[in-house]
């Protein structure tokens, strides 16, 4: 088995733990390929000794025949390491060395039994639907897809106005701090802060939500995965911020900004088949009330 890893920083009190799982991984023949930010930070600054292992930079030189991606750190250092498996069907995973750490398949526990479930295949394996972004103003090298979310942010202290079109049909202007278009694996993220329904996720739906919106009337709404929304922000002063996921960029004033689902999905990996209703209530603390104790 090819295992690529990927992390961004480990903190100090962990990187024992961290020695012992990648020795772990290594053994019944494993293939290790070690990310080189990663690669460079275990040898120099960790001084950790590790297996010996191919390195790669990006998705063009993560070696073929990879069979899976395995993040080391939060959510963010999962979703950071999507660019680097792009249209390629190769499962991804994490194991929690960060607080939350909601989308991970692994929390950092004393035992390495998922690890003999990891190299073993015992594990489910879920398609996530994907966001594809367009916009004119976007650059080349600008990485256009987003597994949570695709949020329009204010960047000055007034609100913005957010058009909103979905398939063609114009919704009333959200005059807000901006606006959050969520699929369901990004309902427990942003979404879900600024009230946002949680959805399970195989729902075929996208979700938008406005962030603190002026009119109390206006309230989340839940469309098909199928739908086209094209997206037009004011701001007064300072152009509005487009985050896809953990990356931003600058919306141009006026600029027109369309969001569907993208043509691939993500393979992600979970170890237990109920994992998103335990992260629910162990990570979320769904239903806790001290009468059900």
């Amino acid at each position: 088995m090819k295992i690529a890893l990927y992390a961004r920083d480990i903190e100090p009190r962990w990187r024992d733990r961290l020695s012992l799982i990648i020795n772990n991984l290594a053994i019944n023949n494993t293939e290790l390929i070690y990310h080189s930010g990663f690669w460079k930070k275990l040898k120099e600054e960790y001084k950790i000794i590790i297996p010996e292992g191919s390195v790669f930079t990006n998705a063009e030189d993560l070696p073929e025949g990879t069979d899976l991606l395995l993040c080391l750190g939060g959510d963010g250092t999962l979703l950071e390491s999507l660019p680097l498996v792009k249209k390629r069907a190769i499962p991804v995973t994490g194991v929690n060395f960060g607080r939350l750490g909601f989308l991970t398949g692994a929390d950092l526990g004393p035992g390495t039994g998922w690890i003999n479930d990891f190299l073993n295949k015992n594990y489910f394996v879920e398609k996530r639907m994907l966001f594809q972004v367009e916009g004119d103003f976007l650059e080349s090298d600008f990485y256009p897809f987003a597994l949570n979310e695709v949020a329009i942010q204010r960047r000055d202290p007034l609100m913005v106005a957010v058009n909103v079109k979905v398939d063609g049909r114009e919704l009333p202007t959200y005059w807000s701090d901006g606006l959050v278009i969520a699929s369901p694996t990004g309902s427990t993220a942003y979404s879900l802060s600024i009230g946002g329904p949680i959805m399970f996720p195989g729902v075929k739906a996208m979700i938008i939500a406005p962030i603190a919106p002026h009119n109390l009337n206006i309230r989340p709404l839940v469309v098909p995965e199928t739908s086209e929304i094209e997206l037009s922000v004011v701001a007064k002063v300072s152009p509005a911020i487009l985050s896809l996921d953990n990356r931003s960029v600058t919306i141009p004033n006026g600029a027109v900004l369309k969001i569907r689902k993208a043509g691939y999905e993500l393979n992600y990996i979970a170890f237990k088949e109920n994992q998103f209703i335990n992260g629910l209530r162990e990570k979320l603390l769904w239903g806790e009330d001290k009468r059900n104790l």
